[in-house]
């Protein structure tokens, strides 16, 4: 097991850590209102995370010398499938009340920016494996905001094609037109740079609106799960990995992809499901305590789910 794998791994899964306890804390010393989560909620999600994804893309992506990344959205698909094949299997060990809000925190998983962190602490900010992940993740957004409310039977709410093509799938598609058309030239360089500082704020400001939501929630704490909760970090936080992990053994795909795969079956909870568990009338407080405590687990579990890929799978030589 390398260690440098687990240290960079566990310095990564720390920094995230740390930027949402920061969040936690400027909230409940009232630096910032908490009627300013939603607005920063927008401007992570709306305007800094495309903004990372269209600039990753444009400066990164090299089809050239990639000639096969159209087919990670088909690998995702298939571990999508197989996530929701362990869901329906797994989530039985729950009790019946709250077993709707179980599977709904295990198959949703932190796709996009705990991944991002750990590569880029990994492998640097500029690395090819970041525009593989969000190639990877290119349908994620679409899934989950058009599908989380199935979870709790509700399948009668009004369709929204923003759900679908939302704004991180058409930064995908924008900067990946321009690149296989050789016509990233037209985008003037000013603009590509006031895109990347932009977008360089999504880590910490989603980060920052993760820990003053917890600080909301908890501060009008309701029943604990502690039961529930501890079933919860062994499934989603070590079970889901290691099972992950085998058929990676098995079938040996090529290392990138075994990367990506191992990195969404190793990390917690999306944090969006709280919202979405609440509009769809689901027990808000348990999948809170879901999130925060394998959250917490992370820090553990992630470096040593990395550390044993790594004595599988071995970095290819540049």
């Amino acid at each position: 097991m390398s260690l440098s794998i687990l240290l960079t791994t566990f310095e990564s899964v720390a920094l995230l850590l740390g930027i949402g306890a920061f969040g936690l804390w400027i909230i409940s010393r009232r630096i910032l209102p908490q009627e300013a989560l939603g607005t920063l909620s927008i401007l992570a999600l709306d305007i800094s995370l495309p903004s990372l994804v269209f600039v990753n893309i444009l400066k990164n992506f090299k089809p050239a010398e990639f000639p096969g990344w159209w087919l990670l959205p088909v690998w995702w698909a298939g571990f999508t499938l197989f996530q929701g094949a362990l869901t329906a299997v797994l989530a039985w060990v729950s009790q019946q009340e709250t077993r709707r809000e179980f599977a709904v925190s295990l198959f949703f998983q932190n796709a996009l920016f705990f991944p991002l962190a750990i590569l880029m602490g990994m492998f640097g900010q500029d690395s090819t494996y970041i525009v593989q992940l969000f190639f990877f993740m290119l349908l994620f957004p679409s899934l989950l905001f058009s599908t989380a409310h199935l979870f709790f039977g509700i399948s009668q709410q009004t369709f929204a094609w923003s759900k679908i093509f939302n704004k991180i799938l058409l930064a995908t598609i924008l900067a990946t037109t321009l690149r296989l058309t050789g016509t990233e030239g037209i985008v003037p360089g000013f603009v590509v740079s006031a895109l990347g500082m932009i977008g360089d704020m999504t880590i910490p400001l989603l980060l920052m609106i993760l820990g003053g939501n917890i600080y909301v929630d908890f501060k009008h704490k309701g029943s604990l799960y502690p039961v529930e909760v501890g079933k919860f970090v062994l499934i989603k936080n070590f079970l889901f990995p290691a099972i992950a992990l085998g058929v990676l053994a098995l079938i040996q795909p090529p290392y990138h992809i075994a990367l990506l795969i191992i990195l969404q079956a190793s990390v917690p909870p999306i944090t969006a499901i709280p919202i979405l568990t609440e509009r769809a009338g689901g027990n808000r407080e348990i999948v809170n305590q879901f999130m925060f405590s394998s959250f917490a687990v992370s820090l553990v579990s992630i470096p040593l789910m990395i550390g044993l890929f790594g004595m599988i799978f071995h970095l290819p030589a540049p």
